[in-house]
Order: C-alpha cells, then sequence, then structure tokens
C-alpha cells in the first residue's frame, strides 16, 4: 500500500470493556476498520451497539482495553493524557448533537477557543474565526449568541468552531438529531461540501437514514460487532 492511500484511520481487534466493581460490560468486541483519508462514513445502529464509544476511540476521547488505535500515523495508545489532549487538539475537530457553545459567548468568541491555545496573535486568530465562519455560512451572526441564534445556526457555528483549527478529522455525534429537516439537510449540505471541497474526513455517528445516505459508506454496528 503507497503512502497516499494508506488509511487516515486503522482499528486492528480494537475492544472496549467497562468495569462496575465485578462486573464486566463488553462494549465493543474484535473491530477491524480501515479508513481512508477524505472518506465521509457514516455509523449506524441500535441504541447501546458502541457507536458513540467507537467514535471516541477513534477521535481519542477513550482509551480500548486491547487492540491498535491508529490515526493520521499515530498510535494513540503509545500518548500520555497531556500528549493525547495536545493531539486531539490539533488533529480532530468535534461537533456534537447540541452544539456545546457558550451561550455567553458570541459566535466569534465560540469558535476562536481552540485557537487560544495556539500560538497566534489575536489578529491571526480573528482571521482564522473569521474564515471559519465564511466558511459555513454564518459570518453575518458572528457578533449575535447563541441564543439568538436558530437550532441550525448554532450547528454552524458548531462546526466552524470545529474546523477552525483545520484538522484532519472531524468526528460528528448525532449532527443533525436536534434540528428540524431543512436545517438538517443545510448542515449535511455543509459537511458534504467539508468532504468535497476541503478533503476533510468526516466520521458520523446518526440514527437518521437520511443523514447516513449523505455519507460515501455507511458502517453497522450490533451489539459491539462492526458488520
Amino acid at each position: 500500500m503507497n503512502e497516499s492511500s494508506a488509511p487516515i484511520i486503522s482499528l486492528r481487534n480494537v475492544s472496549k470493556v467497562y468495569r462496575r466493581g465485578e462486573i464486566e460490560l463488553p462494549v465493543l468486541t474484535g473491530i477491524n476498520l480501515d479508513i481512508a483519508p477524505g472518506s465521509f462514513e457514516a455509523l449506524m445502529g441500535p441504541s447501546g451497539s458502541g457507536k458513540t464509544t467507537l467514535l471516541n476511540l477513534i477521535s481519542g476521547l477513550g482509551r480500548p482495553t486491547s487492540g491498535e488505535v491508529v490515526v493520521a500515523g499515530t498510535d494513540l495508545a503509545l500518548l500520555s493524557e497531556p500528549e493525547l489532549a495536545d493531539w486531539r487538539a490539533a488533529h480532530v475537530g468535534f461537533v456534537f448533537q447540541l452544539y456545546n457553545l457558550l451561550p455567553v459567548l458570541t459566535a466569534a468568541e465560540n469558535v476562536e477557543l481552540p485557537l487560544l491555545l495556539a500560538p497566534l496573535a489575536p489578529s491571526e486568530r480573528r482571521e482564522h474565526v473569521d474564515t471559519a465562519l465564511e466558511v459555513v455560512g454564518v459570518a453575518h451572526r458572528a457578533e449575535h449568541r447563541p441564543p439568538q441564534l436558530s437550532g441550525g445556526e448554532q450547528q454552524r457555528v458548531a462546526i466552524a468552531r470545529a474546523i477552525v483549527t483545520d484538522p484532519v478529522l472531524i468526528v460528528a455525534d448525532e449532527p443533525t438529531g436536534d434540528l428540524d429537516r431543512a436545517a438538517a439537510e443545510q448542515v449535511l449540505d455543509l459537511m458534504h461540501g467539508l468532504h468535497v471541497e476541503l478533503f476533510k474526513t468526516i466520521v458520523m455517528v446518526t440514527h437518521d437514514p437520511a443523514a447516513a445516505a449523505r455519507a460515501d459508506r455507511i458502517r453497522h454496528l450490533d451489539k459491539g460487532t462492526l458488520l
């Protein structure tokens, strides 16, 4: 496999077990997965199938009980917790169902948050923020706070925050789950554009078949196993 075709995400024999006292709760079992750079992939499955746990392992928010998780050339198991936090900040953009915007900050200030630890001058940070808001189509709402924005606009701001550091990977957990159909379609159009035009690798957890249909590939989980 040459370098250009090497997977950006590679999981080998990955399992995840949660422990509550003496009780073991297996969540993922023997996951093998390769995702190519620039792919848009959807993870589907019933509640409790392990979708969000798998997304967390791919994004470095969790660690496997066993197996290997390699993302963007880095074996995440070899990183300390501070190194893993730095790796996430540099490589991963996160989009959640409930936006996770701070209501006391403007849209621009919310988008700026991931840049505050970067070695950038304030003017450079603002340039990055302006670009990200422009890409997602809400530059005209930069000085508005989340309560002044619609759900669709808030999710666009959240996506701007996810891409402002130019990450190689975007992970999205039910990004349209709190939106009406029209707003959901606009957000999916935006994510598809990031994938096609900016060559972003996107892994999206969704229960919505219409959302999953926008991905290049749909993968199904059931009882912790990738079908």
